[in-house]
């Protein structure tokens, strides 16, 4: 087998036994590197520093992870005009801090025979938050709710 020290030198092919007794000497770990290959490469290093190398990259990673939660702000098809205007600077500051946003209209009654106020709404909604904000999600009718999610540009 090919082996390879700690200190990426290739040592050339020795047996197995041979490069155990080499890892051992220098008190380190003799990995299996790439098992497929003919012949199979193994490397001396110490494994337990290399594990927990590996853990840290991962948890350094997990914590530059930035997760887009999706928010939800819920509208009624007459809504008055200061509602309106509070829920879409909410809405606009949910999608500053990079969420995404769910807005649903919610008809009761026979408001929902008369759906075109609804998306007039929400049409509004896609208007005035165009300037930072992308519509993944038309208006969509699903039983008595009406919604379009937007992100972030």
């Amino acid at each position: 087998m090919q082996i390879i020290d700690e200190n990426a030198q290739s040592l050339g092919k020795v047996k197995l036994e041979d490069a155990l007794n080499m890892a051992m000497d220098k008190e380190l770990d003799l990995v299996l590197v790439s098992p497929n290959t003919n012949p199979p490469v193994c490397k001396i290093m110490n494994y337990g520093k290399y594990r927990f190398e590996q853990m840290k990259k991962e948890k350094e990673a997990k914590k530059n992870q930035k997760n887009a939660d999706l928010k939800e702000i819920r509208v009624t098809p007459n809504i008055d005009v200061h509602d309106y205007e509070f829920k879409a600077k909410n809405t606009r500051k949910f999608l500053q801090s990079g969420d995404k946003v769910k807005i649903t209209v919610r008809f009761r009654g026979r408001e929902v025979n008369n759906s075109a106020m609804g998306e007039k709404v929400l049409n509004k909604f896609i208007e005035d938050l165009a300037d930072i904000s992308i519509v993944e999600k038309k208006p969509f009718l699903e039983g008595r709710n009406m919604f379009i999610i937007v992100a972030p540009k």
